[in-house]
């Protein structure tokens, strides 16, 4: 097994020490009961929500909204498109319950936003990262294409990407749909469907058009398509950055893939920025785009800056980049690691093997440091498969450890419970280059303890090989641990607060055949790295950025419960100068937000300049700088 080599009983202490100690944070305030934050008195001074360079305009929720129901947004024109992520009956092991898709709002009143239209995808199929709209101008085609990633929500799925012709935004037209990369390592899949697509991006080069997209189900997870002709789109080429050892595997960042990506025209050259989890930041050049060249990547700063400005503890950094732009002129990148756990569990066995873990979404920290008993290896857990058998007769709890993988983790949570007598679920990762050794908060639903560990430690827990490598490479396969398997002992769970994902500032230097990111400076709003704020406020974690694309020093952030922020560089440094989260008592039930996608963008009539932010909650919400 993988041994830890710190104690974790002398940072506990200090944390609860500087819990104790420790003021309230500078930007917001408790809501005491209501699992939100909200602003600050002192800089939300007339008490409606925003403060500094951002002013709320108004917000439209959409006909059928529900809590985590929306994801990204774009803008184009005089509207705005809303991915539709799916909502709680996504989870239902048929399949079947509400689609995905994209609502299309008319904003050419920002003051009075209207929903106008839906834009359906195939049953099952979510549109999530990445969506966008660009002005294609080829000899093939001339006109607005709106791009739509997919990934699954039940077993009737359809993956890829899709094109669609939003040229007249309330009669969009069908261009290509669920196009793809069709083989995993070289092999056709069965059935015959494109792989799941986390995030999509179309550029337009002149008299060509090309498209990157990422491959969630294999390790040459960047591929780059011709779509100037977007109705027969063509591969042409698959690519697996880490063969330029981007990851630092010395600080345990081994789960390095693709995840978002930007392409900018800087001068003559299409730079490619992309955002590949613990491998960091990488920029490639992709003028040639079928033949792309690596230019330079990030490195992840040891220890974790920001937990060590604001808390004064020092662990290795967590690594998710997630996803970054550039600044208007070039001189920066602005990124965000995401991260759900704010604790990384320390599991300790009988056999004295000791790994990390993350905690489930239903799931209290406290619950987790009280898991224990003897593990049995269940499967998959999946409809379909094996059933999983009852919990053995053995002295103590038994524990589930079950292997991610094709259904829902609420599913695998689901016919553990069914099959009765287990007091906590284990879920073991998968093979491939973002499950080997990395842990996640899984978002699970189920009224039993849940964590997630590696794969690697899976396989400890019941003494068989591990060959990292291979399961790096590998096309996710099951594992051949029999079911019913008799493991180790849990005998205990230990929980370090390490903080929510953050914003890295670099500096960035591109020459002809080399590029530099050289991190200047990180932020994080208070209560991300506050253990008081740890259970009970929301994702407190940074999911987007967006530059300003007039002035150079200015961005936005979508902060999920922690509202939209406006950060400005200033000396090298980032420094907060506006927010909003919406007051007690505001335009949504409960007060606070769920803000998933930012984006600027420019009234077509008035050249005004606005703020878009998707909330998952409810729906549109456009701001604007005073």
């Amino acid at each position: 097994m993988r041994r830890r080599t710190t104690s974790l009983l002398a940072l506990l202490v200090m944390l609860a020490a500087m819990t104790l100690l420790g003021a309230s944070p500078a930007g917001a305030q408790h809501g005491p009961d209501d699992g939100h934050i909200y602003a600050d008195p002192a800089l939300d001074t007339d008490g409606d929500g925003d403060w500094g360079k951002i002013e709320f305009v108004s917000q439209v929720t959409v006909h059928d909204a529900e809590p985590e129901l929306n994801a990204d947004v774009t803008a184009f024109g005089n509207y705005a498109y809303l991915a539709r992520w799916g909502g709680e009956d996504c989870a239902g092991p048929e399949g079947g319950g509400p689609d995905g898709g994209v609502y299309v709002i008319d904003i050419s009143d920002p003051a009075n936003p209207r929903e106008v239209g839906f834009i359906p995808t195939h049953q099952d199929t979510l549109v999530g990262e990445g969506m966008q709209v660009v002005h294609v101008t080829t000899p093939e085609f001339t006109g607005d294409v709106l791009v739509l990633n997919h990934e699954g929500c039940g077993k009737n799925y359809k993956a890829g990407v899709s094109l669609w012709d939003v040229t007249d935004p309330l009669h969009p037209k069908k261009l290509s749909e669920h196009f793809g990369d069709f083989t995993v390592d070289d092999q056709p899949n069965r059935p015959h469907d494109a792989n799941q697509t986390h995030s999509a991006f179309l550029w337009d080069a002149g008299d060509q058009a090309y498209l990157v997209a990422t491959d969630d189900e294999e390790v040459t997870d960047v591929d780059i398509f011709d779509v100037t002709d977007p109705k027969k789109p063509v591969l042409i080429g698959e690519f697996n950055l880490n063969e330029f050892d981007i990851s630092q595997p010395e600080l345990g960042l081994v789960d390095s893939f693709l995840h978002d990506m930007v392409v900018k025209q800087i001068g003559a050259r299409f730079i490619m920025l992309l955002s590949y989890w613990d491998g960091g930041y990488v920029l490639l050049d992709v003028t040639d785009p079928a033949n792309p060249v690596f230019l330079g990547d990030s490195e992840f700063t040891n220890p974790d800056p920001e937990l060590l400005e604001q808390t004064g503890v020092s662990l290795t950094p967590e690594g998710n980049a997630h996803q970054a732009e550039f600044t208007a002129d070039n001189r920066f990148v602005i990124g965000t690691d995401e991260d759900f756990a704010p604790y990384r569990l320390a599991v300790s066995t009988d056999d004295g093997g000791e790994f990390r873990a993350s905690i489930g979404s239903n799931t209290t920290v406290e619950q987790a440091t009280q898991i224990s008993g003897t593990t049995v290896f269940v499967g998959r857990a999946c409809p379909g498969d094996p059933a999983v058998p009852p919990a053995p007769d053995l002295p103590g709890d038994e524990i589930a450890v079950v292997e991610r993988g094709v259904c829902l983790f609420t599913e695998k949570v689901a016919a553990v419970l069914a099959a009765g007598g287990y007091e906590a679920v284990v879920i073991m990762n998968r093979e491939g280059p973002d499950a080997c050794t990395g842990v996640f908060t899984p978002d699970v639903a189920g009224d039993i303890p849940t964590i997630l560990v590696g794969r690697d430690a899976g396989f400890a827990l019941f003494d068989q090989p591990f060959d990292l490598a291979a399961c790096l490479d590998d096309t996710p396969e099951q594992s051949t641990i029999p079911i019913g398997t008799v493991g180790d002992q849990i005998t205990g769970v230990e929980a370090v607060f390490d903080g929510w994902g953050y914003v890295h500032l670099f500096g960035v230097s591109i020459g002809a055949s080399s590029a530099t990111l050289t991190e200047l400076d990180t932020f994080a709003i208070p209560e991300a790295m506050d253990p008081d704020f740890a259970e009970g406020f929301g994702d407190l974690s940074v999911h987007e950025v967006a530059t300003d694309p007039t002035d150079p020093d200015l961005a936005y952030l979508s902060y999920y419960a922690g509202g939209l922020r406006a950060i400005r560089i200033v000396d090298g440094e980032l420094v907060e100068v506006g927010g909003y989260i919406d007051p007690v008592g505001g335009v949504t039930e409960a007060g606070g937000n769920n803000f998933w996608g930012v984006e600027v963008w420019t009234h077509p009539e008035t050249g005004e300049e606005y703020i878009l932010a998707s909330d998952r909650d409810s729906g549109l919400w456009i701001f604007q700088d005073p």
